[in-house]
């Protein structure tokens, strides 16, 4: 009775979409592991021996290895040995049924997480498995944690500003974050798309789950597919050891695909089958691998235009758009400027250990005549290199481009053209501010690298 409510007392539900390999060439325990794991896990598959299970784990990812230790050709502690050798760093549990202190230091420097042994209880033994999967959670958990601390930006917590439009737009995100559904973010560079999804992340029935962001312009094109849906040892040169893709490092969570317009068509079409199937296959592997992922995209491109060009999937782009926000660029609610400047200058101040700046209304009055090419990231950049100078710096436009973008109502009235204009001078400017230097001068900007070049070649300069 004893051991039937210890069974009952182990909760396997965060750990139903978990895979495990049973290695064990006795039919009896393998029949056993495999029905007590199959009710509460993802995926059970079994081998027989070390070449079987070997051969199993080059077709595709486990997240756990339930192993004996005495199998016909080769122990189990030596293959354990060479699979932390060759990468692999799930958790692996060893059992056997001839146990005796040598074993067991052997098993523990081999790498094993825990060791049973034989004969055990069904709660002894899932016990065991679960608290391997907790700690493999916590390993994504660190993971997704040091990514996000390596990428951070010290974005704003929320949408700061009080316009119509910035109201509209955390309106509009209270509502949908609740949804599952997939969500496509517009927004020009520097218009907060990253914050937009976290805070859809944040109000979503996942917050509990991770929050991984990727840049698809930031990753090369033939380490995209590997860097989303991970591969297996030997898919490619250079594959010494299977890896898991961000999809996998998502699950229960948030994929934030940035720059979405950015992907190559190839990889589209496979994006397009996992957001339909729910499914990943790992590069150079066989098998498919469920996942639970929201996925919310952004783009600073005209995603009808892409597809009109045929760069961009017609298919795609409609399973993206299931719901849209659309981010306002800064020039369209310049009331927000004095709100923004208040907060960039107590937040940064307080990063970079500097005095905050004094309100200086002509400064200010200079900010809201601006067009902000670059955006909220312009004027987060421009706020910091002034707290560092001291005072408020005034590199962002010349007299002559201020007055072009001055009043407001007068960039209602240019029309298109003009804005275009009036951002191609700005950006040239700074190009020349910066020498030629087209890192400086994007990071004046607040824009990538690949932006400015885009738009560069797009002008013939």
């Amino acid at each position: 009775m004893g051991s039937l409510l210890a069974v009952a007392d182990v909760d396997f539900s965060p750990w139903k979409h978990q895979s495990v390999l049973v290695v064990d060439d006795e039919p009896g325990m393998v029949s056993f592991l495999h029905r007590s794991l199959t009710q509460r896990c993802g995926w059970v598959a079994t081998a027989g021996s070390v070449e079987e299970a070997a051969e199993l784990l080059n077709r595709r990812h486990f997240d756990l290895i339930v192993l004996d230790i005495s199998l016909p050709g080769r122990s189990g502690v030596e293959w354990l040995h060479q699979l932390r050798d060759q990468g692999f760093v799930g958790d692996v549990v060893l059992m056997t049924a001839y146990a005796d202190l040598e074993t067991a230091i052997d098993a523990l420097r081999a790498g094993a997480a825990d060791f049973l042994l034989k004969p055990f209880s069904v709660a002894q033994m899932l016990n065991a498995v679960k608290r391997c999967f907790e700690r493999s959670s916590l390993r994504r958990e660190n993971f997704v944690l040091r990514r996000e601390l390596e990428q951070r930006d010290y974005s704003i917590e929320g949408m700061i500003g009080k316009s119509a439009s910035i109201r509209d737009v955390c309106a509009r995100i209270k509502r949908i974050a609740p949804t599952p559904s997939t969500v496509l973010i517009h927004g020009e560079s520097g218009t907060g798309k990253e914050l937009a999804a976290r805070a859809l992340h944040r109000m979503s029935l996942r917050a509990d789950g991770p929050f991984v962001p990727i840049n698809c312009a930031a990753i090369a094109e033939d380490l995209i597919e590997s860097e989303l849906f991970g591969h297996v040892k030997g898919a490619f040169t250079g594959a010494a050891a299977g890896r898991e893709g961000l999809f996998y490092y998502a699950r229960g969570g948030t994929l934030f695909l940035d720059e979405i317009s950015e992907l190559p068509l190839p990889l589209q079409a496979k994006l397009l089958r996992v957001l339909e199937e729910r499914k990943v296959r790992p590069v150079g592997s066989e098998q498919e691998v469920p996942v639970d992922v929201r996925v919310i995209a952004a783009t600073n491109r005209n995603l009808v235009e892409e597809v009109a060009a045929r760069r961009f999937r017609r298919d795609l782009y409609y399973r993206l758009q299931v719901v849209e926000v659309l981010l306002p660029p800064l020039r369209d609610r310049l009331d927000d400027v004095p709100d923004l400047v208040d907060y960039f200058i107590g937040q940064l101040a307080a990063r970079l250990g500097v005095a905050e700046l004094a309100q200086d209304d002509a400064a200010l009055a200079r900010l809201t005549r601006y067009s902000w090419p670059g955006n909220v990231r312009e004027l987060k950049n421009l706020i910091e290199r002034s707290l560092i100078l001291g005072y408020f710096a005034d590199d962002f436009a010349s007299d002559e481009e201020s007055a072009a973008v001055s009043p407001a109502p007068t960039l209602e009235r240019s029309g298109e053209e003009s804005l275009a204009a009036i951002e191609r001078r700005h950006i040239l400017g700074v190009l020349g501010t910066c020498k030629g230097n087209k890192s400086e001068a994007a990071r004046r900007l607040g824009v990538s690298r690949k932006t400015l070049e885009r738009k560069c070649a797009a002008w013939g300069v």
